[in-house]
């Protein structure tokens, strides 16, 4: 027999984890002196000793090693684990990898200019939502307001209930930048089930990935943003999957005071 001390030794384990393997149940000593307390370990216990380091070494918490010891013989249980703890420590790795990437980048970007987490560039899924939209050609930037008072407009006859909470996109369809002639759709989210109009249809908003920077303030910072999130997409390895969405969080019409807008500028990317 082992006094506990010297199977600590050679198993590699701590007296004090012994001890807390005990507690749990997973190797227990071969004999307790009953007047004094003192553990004693064979052995034949040293493989059982190694299973457990081995599992250890590979990820699997305590919980999961007691489980895995009750079928330890049976090859294609133990397989089972094995395949299910790889894809976990595989989707642990990809975060990670994506971690350090955004680590690098935003880095790379303070060297070229200390401003630049002044936007901050986020990726993230925009739910699955449903909307109310109208899309036309206006002939300017200028002109988008025009667009929600037609919505409000033939909307309201029917009572629509917005959704809460309520997201106010604004997508612009074309392939490039315009000044002029600009083909804008607004979308708004909406709760229950509603008459297109003449002018307004509604339908059901895909999740989409997107990389997006929030401000606060006028809109003149639009072009400062933009190249923010476009410096974020080039150095994180994306590209571009459709055009420009704006997300109005805080309105003109919600508040006159333009320090307090608050404007989401959105790009759907998808991997390079």
């Amino acid at each position: 027999m082992l006094k506990i001390g010297d199977f600590s030794k050679l198993s590699r384990i701590s007296i004090r984890m012994l001890r807390h393997y005990d507690e749990m149940g997973l190797l227990v000593p071969e004999t307790v002196d009953e007047y004094t307390g003192y553990r004693y370990y064979s052995e034949a216990q040293l493989p059982l000793a190694n299973r457990i380091n081995s599992l250890k070494d590979m990820g699997f918490s305590l919980a999961v090693i007691s489980e895995i010891l009750k079928t330890y013989d049976n090859a294609q249980a133990l397989q089972q684990f094995l395949m299910l703890k790889k894809a976990e420590m595989k989707e642990q790795a990809d975060r990670i990898g994506r971690q350090l990437l955004l680590l690098e980048s935003t880095m790379n970007q303070l060297r070229k200019d200390e401003n630049a987490m002044t936007y901050a560039v986020v990726l993230k899924e925009m739910r699955q939502s449903y909307a109310a939209s109208l899309r036309k050609i206006i002939p300017s930037h200028d002109h988008s307001g025009m667009l929600w008072e037609q919505m409000t407009r033939e909307l309201e006859p029917q009572n629509v209930q917005y959704a809460y909470p309520c997201n106010a996109l604004a997508v612009f369809h074309d392939e490039g930048y315009k000044e002029n002639n600009i083909d804008l759709e607004i979308q708004i989210s909406v709760e229950g089930s509603y008459q297109d109009t003449a002018n307004v249809v509604f339908k059901t908003l895909p999740p989409t990935l997107i990389a997006s920077a929030t401000f606060k303030g006028n809109y003149d910072q639009i072009a400062v943003v933009n190249q923010a999130v476009a410096d974020w997409i080039k150095d994180n390895n994306y590209e571009l999957d459709n055009g420009m969405i704006m997300i109005y969080h805080v309105t003109p019409e919600t508040d006159k005071n333009s320090d307090n807008w608050v404007t989401e500028v959105c790009y759907p990317v998808k991997k390079k």
